[in-house]
């Protein structure tokens, strides 16, 4: 795995392109799509089925990388900036999945 993610991610855009998703869908549509492959990713975590994990986090993954297009912006781009609010953030997780912040 030597490709860098802009360069699967225009991949992504180019192939979305040809199955004309964009531009007859629209960034709601795209999150919804997400929403959808997240489901199957928590079903394949429930059952531990690691490769249909594997599948569905590239699969939300390209939803997003469509959906961010249609707004204008790159998924690194929303990275860098959610990165940008947590990286000073300090606190610990409990045992029992809530984040307590500092």
């Amino acid at each position: 795995m030597s490709e860098s993610f802009q360069s699967l991610e225009l991949q992504v855009l180019r192939w979305a392109e040809a199955r004309k998703i964009i531009p007859n869908s629209n960034a709601l549509t795209q999150a919804i799509k997400a929403t959808e492959e997240m489901a199957e990713l928590l079903k394949a975590l429930s059952t531990n089925n690691k490769e249909e994990a594997i599948d569905a986090i590239g699969d939300v993954a390209v939803c997003l990388v469509i959906c961010a297009d249609f707004m204008g912006v790159s998924v690194l781009e929303c990275l860098d900036q959610a990165y940008s609010e947590i990286k000073d953030r300090t606190g610990y997780l409990r045992p029992d999945g809530i984040f307590v912040k500092d």
